[in-house]
């Protein structure tokens, strides 16, 4: 795969940072056939101190801009404009922020930057510039969990979870789009069972259902959401039946396809991605069966028609491309593709 790929109108972007290389690969996909061709690699900026094995991105709302940061002091966040039609990206800024993150996010109405923070304990709030995409260097919050706060998803109304592995709980919030600032949901977290260790989530895109992948048991959570508050309530786990009773699972990633018939969960330690059918009646997973993939996968995304699934190894340095089967929800692999170093992280933007 050579940079400077044949797609020169794409519709569709793929971004991977690698944290190793401190890059970002831009990869154009054709959306019958799921072909990725290299675009160009973008570097960082920031800091030329080595950064953690991890490099969190998250786009805006409105799909105009990506924002990425380097876990290393300043702990800059740049911000880049996502460029039409080509999709290329062009840096903007690089805000420092006071900590570094595992999980970047943008809240519903684009104006928040989110952050969860492994290392710091922190969940962060930091306020985005309406007109240049910008986010501010003062937080408009800063708000202390327990260790090892690891993922920020926003779902209706602007609620926030945050499962943090070393408190074996997800914290429900609702964030207050005028001040930038939380306050809780009911009692304001869910308790996980010890040990356990809840890493990211998902909800369905129904907005009844939400789904936790956990680290250390390698299980992934059912939750039924209050469709007023916005407050979980467990309906069950299912075992994916790989931990064994000492080490971590090292359960990592996890999502819905658009469509809501299909859930999948990678487990880095066995290098392999779990599918799920969900039940349209009442959100239960029944196994589809276990997939092959990178080493160390850290991280997958879904295309935003649900028909390709791309996973990352962080020690392969690598990135497969899966067709998900439309029945079955198989995944068949129709793509390898080498990446930087340590790939962590997706995001697909659709340009049209």
């Amino acid at each position: 795969m050579e940079e400077g790929g044949g797609v020169s109108d794409p519709q569709t972007m793929v971004y991977v940072s690698n944290a190793g290389s401190k890059e970002i690969f831009l990869l154009a996909m054709d959306r019958e056939s799921g072909r990725l061709d290299l675009v160009e690699k973008t570097l960082v900026p920031g800091t030329d101190r080595p950064s953690p094995t991890s490099l969190p991105m998250t786009t805006s709302r409105d799909g105009r801009f990506l924002y990425a940061q380097l876990r290393t002091e300043p702990y800059p966040v740049s911000t880049f404009a996502i460029e039409r039609p080509s999709g290329r990206l062009r840096h903007i800024a690089a805000t420092s922020l006071d900590d570094h993150v595992t999980y970047l996010n943008t809240d519903q109405h684009g104006r928040y930057l989110l952050g969860a923070s492994y290392a710091g304990a922190k969940l962060v709030i930091y306020p985005i510039d309406e007109a240049t995409g910008i986010p501010g260097s003062e937080a408009t919050q800063i708000l202390d969990t327990q260790p090892k706060a690891h993922c920020v998803y926003v779902g209706a109304g602007n609620a926030l979870y945050v499962p943090v592995l070393g408190g074996d709980e997800v914290l429900e919030l609702a964030l207050d789009s005028e001040t930038g600032t939380v306050s809780p949901i009911g009692p304001g977290k869910v308790e996980i069972e010890p040990k356990a260790g809840p890493r990211h989530i998902t909800i369905h895109p129904n907005g009844r259902w939400a789904y936790l992948i956990t680290e250390m048991a390698g299980t992934i959570g059912h939750y039924g959401i209050d469709p007023a508050s916005g407050q979980l309530s467990e309906i069950g786990f299912v075992d994916l039946g790989v931990y064994n009773g000492t080490d971590s699972a090292a359960g990592s990633d996890i999502h819905v396809t658009p469509d809501g018939t299909f859930l999948y969960g990678v487990i880095r330690k066995t290098n392999m991605l779990h599918g799920y059918r969900v039940d349209p009646g009442d959100g239960s997973l029944s196994p589809i069966g276990a997939f092959a993939t990178e080493m160390k996968a850290r991280a997958f995304a879904i295309d935003p028609r649900g028909r390709f699934l791309l996973a990352v190894g962080m020690e392969s340095n690598a990135m497969t491309a899966y067709a998900i089967d439309p029945t079955s929800g198989a995944l068949d692999p129709i793509g390898h593709y080498p990446m930087g170093i340590h790939p962590n992280w997706i995001e697909i933007v659709d340009l049209v």
